[in-house]
């Protein structure tokens, strides 16, 4: 069950590849993000002392937590990959010149996750193509529900 999406890196990148790692949150962060109070547009993915962390993800406090915590709602959170995936990931990004986004958040098995994706940016003519794509694919939507009519 996906709880928030990035549709900006789909639109700004070609996804290669997917992965779904845990992340690292604190108790007040899991239930905001079950209240739909996260938002990953602006958030990226970096590399640091081989270890994976996401950036700039916003996490919105609850008015009903607890009064001593003072949330900090775009902290650093580690996300948690296998190590053969990490090593993976950063022999990619160093040398392959790829890059990693956000795409999703989602729960499995009761468990916050996200799903990382390996990306290339798109130039601009890339980004009108895709528009231009999604556009023609819409008029055939709206052409084939007049016709079933």
């Amino acid at each position: 069950m996906s709880i928030v999406d990035n549709k900006k890196a789909f639109f700004d990148y070609f996804i290669e590849d997917r992965f779904e790692a845990g992340i690292v949150l604190e108790g007040w962060e899991v239930k905001a993000i079950r209240a739909g109070r996260a938002q990953i547009k602006e958030a990226y993915v970096i590399i640091r002392n081989g270890e994976i962390y996401l950036f700039g993800c916003h996490i919105s406090a609850l008015t009903s937590t607890s009064t001593h915590v003072h949330p900090e709602t775009t902290r650093t959170r580690k996300l948690l990959l296998n190590a053969a995936e990490i090593s993976k990931l950063i022999g990619k990004v160093e040398r392959s010149g790829y890059t990693l986004m956000p795409l999703n958040l989602h729960f499995s098995k009761g468990r916050v996750k996200c799903e990382i994706g390996l990306a290339k940016g798109k130039k601009q003519h890339d980004k009108r193509e895709t528009e231009r794509q999604r556009d023609g694919q819409r008029e055939i939507q709206a052409a084939m529900k007049t016709h079933r009519r």
